[in-house]
């Protein structure tokens, strides 16, 4: 939660500091002939979108970006290098026993030594309370992977939405204007309509960029996930094999 927080006031410093260069360089220069820069095109578009409707929608991209920042440091922490931790505990099992096989996964981190651990601590009680260890914390294991992709997912729907809201309100606000003036200009049509369809614009902005995010953990946490489930396996192999060598 920590991480999430700070993240969020980062975003919010970085978002205010370009707003505020973006309008220190829409002030009128004498000398400069140069065409408008990036910050200056997205101010005059956000502006032109109504800020009453761009406001929601960029909090969404903002919000968005910082759970899938979070969620990527997350998961890039919990990445371990399973081939060796294994042969750390197969010199483990064979030097001191579980107990030095338990100090090794204690002393490492990410959710595959922590699944380890508790398949360890179950193998006084047999191999067949160890799987069942490992399957029951792996589940709990993969629900903290998991964490956080349920609101990008919202803000991947939220930012289209708010910004096709945007755009209906828009549009009544075009046809008030035509019924007002009793006319039906084209300035008064094309003003309305380019303030209305800027707002879808901005929406599906939000969604695509915060949808090729949360493919990418996705496919992360699958990847973690798969990357469990053949360690686990093969921890169950080296404990029978321990266990057959104890016995003899």
């Amino acid at each position: 939660m920590k991480k999430l927080l700070a993240i969020l006031a980062l975003s919010g410093v970085l978002a205010t500091v370009a707003f505020a260069q973006s309008t220190e360089g829409s002030q009128p220069a004498t000398e400069q002939t140069e065409g408008p820069s990036f910050h200056q095109v997205l101010k005059e578009k956000f502006i032109e979108g109504d800020v009453r409707f761009m406001t929601p929608v960029l909090i969404c991209l903002i919000l968005g970006l910082a759970f899938s920042i979070e969620r990527i440091i997350t998961l890039n922490l919990a990445t371990t290098n399973t081939k060796k931790l294994l042969a750390q505990i197969e010199e483990a099992l064979a030097r001191g026993g579980v107990n030095a096989a338990l100090e090794v996964t204690r002393n490492t981190r990410g959710p595959v030594a922590s699944i380890f651990t508790q398949g360890l601590m179950r193998f006084s009680e047999g191999i067949e309370m160890v799987e069942k260890s490992i399957v029951s914390y792996g589940s709990v294991e993969m629900g903290k992977l998991e964490r956080g992709l349920i609101w990008i997912s919202l803000f991947i729907a939220l930012g289209p939405m708010l910004g096709f809201f945007g755009t209906v309100v828009g549009m009544v606000q075009a046809f008030s204007d035509i019924e007002a003036a009793g006319d039906i200009s084209p300035n008064i049509v094309a003003g309305g309509m380019k303030v209305a369809l800027t707002t879808t614009v901005g929406g599906l902005i939000v969604g695509m960029v915060l949808q090729v995010f949360y493919n990418y953990l996705v496919s992360k946490i699958d990847s973690l996930v798969n990357n469990m489930e053949d360690a686990s396996i093969s921890l169950v192999d080296l404990l029978v094999k321990h266990k057959l060598v104890s016995q003899k």
